[in-house]
């Protein structure tokens, strides 16, 4: 850390390089195993509360800022820019500390003389880059739902929605076959012919328990995909693609991270409707 504080300062460096450094020591700093764990002691409390209604809104998230660059190609200047400034997520109290996190690295950034942004479009960039951050949470909670999925139903299952019908018949006809009249043995074969059938609502039920757990696994995903992110230089290149934009002025599209987090979404709906369909 101190070889990275002596490149930063040292005026003999180009910028690039000095940023490169000053970019490697925040992300071990903020993102690494004692930093996140630092930041996700604030997710005890009303964040358990704000995470499942951030998940709905993600959807929201990603097509206002799709309308947004669809308007802006359109020269729909004020209409893209009022798009983009549309708040559609509940602050997290994690998610506040890394944007004061970020905020402050940009701030140190600037006293030195490394980079130089209108003050409206850093915020812009603090908020999309938290944003993105939630969105790689949730690609962490998608993996744990699709390896659920194979381990349990050896069946690929991207999302809750194709998860819940697998999981409540598979409760139910444990049940069942523990109460058979003839023995749980007698019970499982016959079971396995005739296969239980579920009421709508009892696999609608399981799906709001599967989306309230995985709202809450969402809440601490960082803790294993911040340290991730910082041992591939994930996180630092993020950081400087998000340094390149502020240099040219120029606003975030959208980030790939939201497209791959909504495709999962989207692979889930449509898994399940085949599977609804093909019965």
């Amino acid at each position: 850390m101190a070889d990275l504080r002596a490149q930063i300062s040292d005026p003999s460096m180009d910028v690039a390089a000095r940023r490169d450094a000053e970019l490697r020591g925040f992300v071990a700093r903020v993102f690494g195993l004692r930093g996140t764990l630092r930041l996700h002691r604030a997710a005890f409390g009303l964040d358990l509360l704000r995470a499942p209604l951030n998940l709905c809104l993600a959807p929201v998230f990603l097509l206002s800022r799709l309308l947004a660059v669809l308007t802006r190609w359109l020269r729909m200047p004020r209409v893209s820019a009022w798009l983009k400034t549309r708040r559609v997520f509940f602050d997290t109290a994690v998610s506040a500390r890394v944007a004061a996190e970020v905020r402050g690295l940009l701030y140190r950034m600037e006293g030195q003389g490394l980079v130089t942004a209108p003050p409206e479009l850093r915020e812009a960039a603090v908020k999309d880059y938290v944003a993105t951050r939630s969105a790689v949470a949730e690609m962490v909670t998608t993996l744990f739902v699709l390896l659920a999925g194979l381990v349990l139903f050896r069946a690929a299952t991207p999302g809750m929605i194709s998860l819940a019908g697998p999981l409540a018949e598979m409760r139910a006809q444990a049940e069942l076959i523990a109460g058979f009249p003839l023995g749980s043995g007698l019970g499982r074969a016959y079971y396995a012919v005739f296969p239980v059938s579920l009421p709508v609502w009892q696999v609608a039920l399981t799906g709001v328990v599967l989306a309230s757990l995985g709202a809450l696994v969402t809440s601490f995903a960082g803790v294993l995909a911040d340290p991730v992110q910082v041992a591939t230089g994930t996180h630092r290149r993020r950081l400087t693609r998000l340094l390149t934009r502020l240099d040219r002025a120029e606003a975030e599209g959208v980030a790939r991270e939201h497209v791959l987090a909504r495709a999962g979404d989207l692979s889930d709906v449509a898994l399940s409707l085949w599977r609804g369909l093909t019965g």
